[in-house]
């Protein structure tokens, strides 16, 4: 595995393989995103993995300084996966000018809406980030993972607003064995915030439920949700039910749905969600 930090480096490297499936990552990687690393292995011989953990998307009171960063560990699991490179950008390597002076990408309806609502700048953050990456690795593939279900909505619009030749893969969310959601922030639960975390997954699934078996009043249910979290000690941000592909508010005829949801257990910010489809 070749571990390339700069810009020309990557694209010199690459300027002769094709196709090139990307995955871009934080770091701190778990069995979650490795299962991304395999299905762009299945895309393409030539799999690209980037480290960054991207202050843009981080607010002036997140988790950006303390943010899990194990790149030994990420580098030898990379490295057994049989990645060909793995792209290791600094923050001036991104962000030539800084971040106040660097080019923006925003998507319009991301920003104010579900996750948008409570971390103003984050999906533009994203955006400008992957847009970043994109133009540097400049993949045929790109594989991102179902768990964060708006961010992923979000660049499969980018990229067709924008007219990148990139096809953009989902994968579904990998699960613990009580079904709670792999996420790098995982690491903050204590044991007892641990075993109360999958409550989150059970409340969006009671949701999931509802909506098989014929309940349309999303209202009802979104309220009922948000009170069951706050019973389990959470501090719950939403419960929303919307249409998967747009996540637009779901009309009379909408049939293919996703739950997400996003609360706070201790200082710990979770997200899942659970798409289904109605008859």
């Amino acid at each position: 595995m070749e571990i390339l930090r700069t810009t020309a480096e990557l694209r010199s490297r690459l300027a002769t393989r094709q196709p090139v499936a990307f995955v871009p990552t934080m770091g701190n990687l778990h069995a979650g995103h490795l299962q991304l690393v395999r299905q762009a292995s299945m895309l393409a011989d030539c799999v690209v993995v980037s480290i960054f953990v991207n202050p843009m998307q981080f607010g002036p009171n997140e988790d950006f300084a303390t943010y899990p960063r194990t790149l030994d560990a990420d580098k030898a699991a990379l490295q057994a996966e049989g990645v060909e490179v793995l792209f290791l950008p600094t923050v001036e390597e991104m962000y030539t000018y800084g971040l106040e002076q660097a080019t923006r990408v925003e998507v319009p309806g991301f920003e104010g809406d579900l996750c948008g609502r409570s971390r103003p700048g984050f999906f533009t953050g994203i955006a400008t980030v992957v847009a970043g990456l994109f133009n540097r690795v400049q993949p045929d593939m790109a594989v991102f993972g179902e768990k964060d279900y708006q961010q992923l909505v979000m660049i499969k619009r980018m990229v067709r607003d924008l007219c990148m030749p990139i096809e953009i893969q989902g994968v579904a969310t990998m699960r613990e064995a009580d079904g709670l959601a792999m996420s790098s922030r995982n690491g903050y639960l204590d044991a007892a915030q641990r075993d109360r975390a999958v409550c989150l997954y059970q409340v969006l699934s009671a949701v999931k439920a509802a909506l098989e078996s014929g309940s349309r009043d999303y209202a009802l249910l979104e309220r009922q949700a948000l009170e069951s979290l706050q019973q389990a000690g959470f501090e719950p941000d939403y419960v929303s039910v919307r249409e998967q592909l747009s996540l637009r508010v779901p009309g009379p005829g909408s049939r293919r749905l996703v739950v997400l949801g996003a609360a706070t257990l201790g200082s710990t910010r979770l997200i899942d969600n659970i798409s289904l489809s109605t008859t």
